[in-house]
């Protein structure tokens, strides 16, 4: 891609800001011999004591013979990439209602510029994508989407109904606590970034999800946090990368853990990823020893109301059961 076609499908504000704007630089410091040794696992070959530890340890694992077509993934990300390569107000006019939508940057652009995530892409709901036609304005997107998505559902029942065992889940909370229609999937587009040490492609934070699974490319830039510091996740092609999010770490009761994560900016490549979440019934109940009752609708709403607060989201802070000091 040339530099002119890249500046006409860039967000405005990512080319303004070149000439006007200067941001606190963000702290993105490694430590010598900072990439995380992932653990790897085998879908068809599923150690569930293996896929315990990961979740317990670090709320992140690595997938492999996960049943995914190479070729299917590779069209999405093509198709996908064209898309988001097409001019800005083509990408605002054409996904900007309905089972696809267009988005850049974050909430809290509104409260502070310099908070901005250096990112682009596309949301989709799973529920509306679904029964779109096929001959709709999506067109091959939505007929990769759909079919790439089924995949995703598969792997992650089959994740799920492993942890369930250990987690002593019953047949109905198997059947509320992830439910494979109502999730989303994203294409997320990080933009070359002029100011890497400005800016992050995606701000720290943790997944709402009850697992997100995610497909990149090879240019990296994914970071995780581990006994309190940055560690890179260095791409590995073929395999998945799946994380525990929010709602998985309350139905374990917090024994497994809802990994923080970011992204860094790029100066010198474009990122694509794929990612898609997965979630709760909308009007399940959540119990937990450790945080009050919730359902996924009211956890959403928390979240929004969060960021409209305060630029950014609190997550499971908000829901935790406060235990009396008996030191007094």
């Amino acid at each position: 891609m040339d530099q002119l076609t890249a500046d006409s499908s860039y967000p405005p504000f990512f080319l303004t800001s070149r000439s006007h704007h200067n941001p606190t630089p963000k702290s993105t410091s490694l430590q010598p011999g900072s990439t995380l040794q992932v653990p790897l696992l085998d879908l068809q070959h599923l150690d569930p004591n293996l896929l315990s530890q990961s979740c317990q340890n670090l709320g992140l694992f690595r997938l492999t013979n996960h049943g995914v077509p190479p070729g299917l993934s590779a069209r999405l990300f093509a198709l996908a990439s064209e898309i988001l390569s097409r001019p800005f107000e083509s990408k605002i006019a054409e996904f900007s209602d309905g089972a696809v939508k267009y988005f850049w940057g974050t909430p809290a652009v509104t409260l502070s510029v310099k908070e901005v995530n250096w990112l682009e892409g596309l949301h989709v709901s799973l529920g509306r994508l679904a029964s779109a036609a096929s001959e709709s304005e999506f067109g091959d997107f939505r007929n990769l989407a759909v079919e790439y998505c089924e995949h995703m559902a598969r792997i992650s029942r089959t994740l799920f109904n492993t942890v369930a065992n250990d987690l002593n889940l019953d047949a109905e909370q198997r059947a509320a606590y992830l439910s494979e229609s109502n999730g989303m999937f994203r294409v997320y587009r990080y933009p070359i970034c002029p100011n890497p040490s400005g800016y992050l492609g995606m701000e720290a934070h943790t997944d709402s999800s009850v697992l997100t699974i995610l497909n990149e490319d090879d240019v990296g830039g994914l970071q995780v946090l581990h006994e309190n510091a940055w560690f890179n996740v260095v791409p590995v092609p073929g395999t998945l990368i799946v994380n525990l999010g929010d709602l998985m770490q309350v139905i374990s009761d917090d024994r497994y853990n809802s990994v923080k994560h970011r992204v860094l900016a790029n100066g010198i490549a474009e990122r694509l990823s794929l990612g898609y979440f997965v979630f709760p019934e909308e009007d399940n109940v959540l119990r937990s020893s450790t945080y009050r009752q919730f359902t996924l609708k009211e956890f959403r709403a928390q979240v929004q109301e969060d960021i409209t607060k305060t630029g950014s989201k609190v997550g499971l802070k908000q829901f935790k059961i406060e235990k009396p000091d008996l030191s007094q």
